[in-house]
């Protein structure tokens, strides 16, 4: 095995709906209002070096966990398994991993080029001020693959229901976003958010960051079939 190691240099940061990792989609795509723009950097931020990616409307982003521990683990327990089953890393998507990258496919929908180099991006499952690494544009000729065996994730996840009381509503009636923000909250609660390994509560009121507020929400009423409605309580502006 060879000693040699490499260093990796960021060529950009990523500002994104999700301030915090609690509330981050699990797998690109889900939260399809989602926006983030990645900022590149330093020498990167050449608009030579974007020349012809207009052409393509998605891309993989190639990013630093840079939440994550740097220690990495052999065994994970990922969400699609309730948080407690335990799969090899490799076996997984999990941001404990070795090197911390991950992998995001994201939708394109426009690059700045006024003042360095932007692109707006849709569906991105990244914290805010994660770091890019590297952008390679998406092929569907060849990286399609819908006949692929996935494993424990054969389909989406399930989606639950999400209503607002009447504060919450009266709070995204005076934002000046509030359509597309009531979308994202809609979107991320119902891929239900809380972590899976630490059990749930339906009785507990959670709270996640959303663009500029905390979104407050309780589990509202659970259906057969694992189905839950979740009701956002309050929308608190954050400072």
């Amino acid at each position: 095995m060879s000693d040699s190691s490499f260093t990796l240099t960021p060529i950009g940061t990523i500002h994104s709906d999700f301030p915090d990792k609690f509330g981050v989609p699990r797998q690109p795509g889900l939260v399809k209002d989602a926006r983030a723009w990645l900022t590149l950097e330093g020498e990167f931020a050449d608009p030579l070096a974007v020349r012809g990616l207009d052409e393509f409307s998605h891309l993989w982003l190639t990013f630093i966990f840079h939440l994550s521990p740097q220690r990495w683990k052999p065994m994970v327990r990922p969400p699609r398994l309730g948080g407690n089953a335990r799969m090899g890393v490799f076996a997984s998507r999990s941001t404990h991993r070795p090197n911390r990258l991950g992998l995001s496919l994201v939708e394109l929908l426009d690059i700045d080029t006024t003042a360095g180099v932007s692109l707006l991006l849709a569906g991105a499952d990244l914290v805010d001020g994660t770091p890019v690494v590297d952008i390679k544009p998406y092929l569907p000729w060849t990286e399609s693959r819908p006949d692929a065996r996935a494993g424990f994730a054969p389909t989406a996840p399930i989606q639950h229901a999400v209503s607002f009381s009447s504060e919450a509503q009266a709070a995204l009636d005076d934002h000046p976003h509030g359509a597309s923000l009531r979308r994202l909250i809609v979107q991320v609660l119902s891929q239900d958010p809380r972590p899976a390994y630490r059990g749930h509560d339906d009785q507990r009121q959670y709270g996640v960051s959303l663009r500029d507020v905390n979104v407050r929400f309780h589990v509202e009423h659970e259906h057969e079939k694992g189905a839950l409605r979740f009701c956002v309580d309050a929308l608190e502006r954050n400072s």
